[in-house]
Formats: C-alpha cells, sequence, structure tokens
C-alpha cells in the first residue's frame, strides 16, 4: 500500500522572496496592471502602514513555515514529491487551457523568472502516468504533457517554491500537477476536493509501496495585475487582501472542516481573491478530514497578498 508520507502547503510569489525586493517588484506589477487595465491603481493604503520592523517580524514567521516545510521533506524522504499549482500563461497559454493537468515527462528544467536560473530536476513518470491512467478511469479528463518547448517547466507556482526554498538540491523526483485558477471559469471547489480524494486513493491502491508527499502551491487572497479582473465583480481592488475570508477558511482547515471547504463555489473563490485556493483543497481533499497545522499566516500589503504556510500530520496509512 501506498502511503502520504507528508501534505504541506503554502503561498508562492512574493511569499519565497526576501522583502527587499517587494517594493520594486509591487511597482513593477502596478505598472503590469495599468497597461493591462488602462489606469494605473493606487497603492494600498496599508502598504504605509506596515514598517520593516514590523515586515522582518511577520514575514520572518512565513520563512520560518516555509523552512519547516522543507525540513518536512527531507526529514521524510518521500519517493516523489506531487506539487501543486497553477499556471499563469507559461506552459500553457490560452490557445489550449486545461482545468486539470499532469506532467508525465521524467526530467524538466525549471526555471525561475526573476533570478533568471534554470535547474533540471528529476521526474517520476511512472508515477505520473498511473495518476493519469487512473484518473481518468475514475472519471477526471486529466491532460497531459510529455514535454516542453525546450523541456522548460515555467510555472512559477511549481519553479520558484521549489528552486528558491523546497528543494533546492534537486534530488527528488517530482510529479507536477496544474490546476486551472486564473482563467475562468476555473473547476469548482467540489471537483478540486474530489480530485484530492481520487489522488489519495490512487496513492494508497496503485502505487504498490511507494511513499508520497505532496505540496500544494499557491494563495492565499491576493488580487495583483494577473487577476481575472474582465469578469471580477467582487468589492475588492489591486493590492487588496481578503483576511476574514482567509481566516475563515483557516479555521476551516484547522478544524477539519471539510466538508465547508467543499461547499465553496467558485465565485466565493474569485470574489476573495483566493482563486489559487484550489490547489489546497487537491491537497485537503487528500487528507480528508485531517485539521490543518497551521504555520504562518500573515497579511503583508507590501508583498501583496495573505501568505499563509500549512502542513497536515499524515505519515500512517493513508
Amino acid at each position: 500500500m501506498g502511503t502520504i508520507v507528508a501534505a504541506m502547503a503554502s503561498s508562492h510569489a512574493f511569499a519565497v522572496l526576501q522583502p527587499e525586493r517587494w517594493d520594486e517588484l509591487r511597482e513593477r506589477n502596478r505598472k503590469v496592471y495599468a497597461e493591462r487595465q488602462g489606469s494605473e491603481p493606487p497603492v494600498h493604503p496599508r502598504v504605509s502602514e506596515e514598517t520593516w520592523n514590523d515586515i522582518e517580524t511577520r514575514y520572518g514567521r512565513v520563512r520560518r513555515g516555509l523552512l519547516e516545510l522543507r525540513r518536512t521533506i527531507r526529514e521524510t524522504k518521500p519517493d516523489a514529491l506531487v506539487v501543486i499549482g497553477d499556471d499563469q500563461n507559461e506552459n500553457f497559454t490560452s490557445q489550449n487551457v486545461p482545468q486539470l493537468a499532469i506532467y508525465t515527462g521524467n526530467e524538466a528544467v525549471l526555471f525561475d523568472r526573476l533570478a533568471k536560473e534554470a535547474r533540471t530536476y528529476p521526474c517520476d513518470g511512472e508515477t505520473a502516468r498511473v495518476f493519469l491512467d487512473e484518473a481518468v478511469k475514475a472519471g477526471f479528463d486529466l491532460s497531459f504533457s510529455e514535454s516542453f518547448p525546450e523541456s522548460r517547466l515555467l510555472s512559477h507556482a511549481h519553479a520558484e517554491p521549489l528552486m528558491r526554498i523546497l528543494l533546492p538540491e534537486a534530488d527528488i523526483p517530482i510529479v507536477p500537477i496544474y490546476v486551472n485558477a486564473i482563467h475562468c471559469p476555473g473547476p469548482t471547489p467540489a471537483r478540486c476536493y474530489a480530485f484530492g480524494q481520487v489522488i489519495s486513493d490512487i496513492i494508497r491502491n496503485r502505487l504498490g509501496d511507494k511513499r508520497i508527499a505532496l505540496y500544494a502551491s499557491g494563495g492565499l487572497s491576493h488580487f495583483t495585475a494577473g487577476y481575472p479582473w474582465r469578469v471580477y465583480r467582487g468589492p475588492f481592488g489591486y493590492g487588496a487582501i481578503s483576511e476574514n475570508f482567509d481566516r475563515k477558511i483557516i479555521r476551516w482547515m484547522t478544524g477539519g472542516q471539510v466538508d465547508q471547504i467543499a461547499k465553496l463555489t467558485s465565485n466565493e473563490l474569485l470574489d476573495h481573491g483566493d482563486i489559487e485556493f484550489r490547489s489546497w483543497i487537491i491537497a485537503i481533499g487528500a487528507v480528508g478530514a485531517t485539521p490543518a497545522e497551521m504555520l504562518a499566516y500573515e497579511p503583508l500589503y507590501r508583498g501583496l497578498m495573505g501568505m499563509g504556510v500549512a502542513r497536515w500530520p499524515v505519515g500512517r496509512d493513508s
């Protein structure tokens, strides 16, 4: 029987970047918003309230949480790390946007867009193909890619957390899974939860004695240049963080109230800047009602997001 030996989730983007670069990159992001929307958004008023002492303290909690995820991976020594995240017009463009997809190649060149650094990671293509076959049998029309141009895996949801913090040694095979977040419509929370359940079932019953770790990349709430503003009708503007909504879903996670999470709607995720929470929901579907350990949650306006880091205490038969 296969086992989920670790299950984790975190924000990416600014969350895996040192705060010294936040102001520069936030301004760059505002310029991108202006180019796409025709007007430059105001700087959120909460930005000026965050002093550097405040940033150092609060981001320090996030960073320690991320390093704890790294320690978890090193200690559990999984046979493969399943990495769940979205793709923002990186490998998958508007020419073809799958709702759910998996990479089935045997290696991939991950690319860090800011550092302009590339690193080759081994991929567990055999495990990926089992996921593909069994998910389709279970009724999930999972798309797949066996290769990318120049073998480059460009999605920052996958590349940057692994390269910068979680797996810089590139010494554990990965299985990249994609869930559509920024192109509406996306898969419903109920569908994401059910997909996570299927992933768990495949690990237990179709992967022999493999030991698998799960990592979900994305969120929590944020409203940046890449948000689907064309369809957004919610109450928030550029640079906002839906703190109350974030804290509500955190309470549900830490309380094991997975039924509440599965009942969320796509409109709720869209209205509150939590479209990337779909990645977390897939991981939650895999671990079921196991209460999450929230290692950090910090709404950091200089960093443009509610930064979250979570882990689920799994390790025995899943």
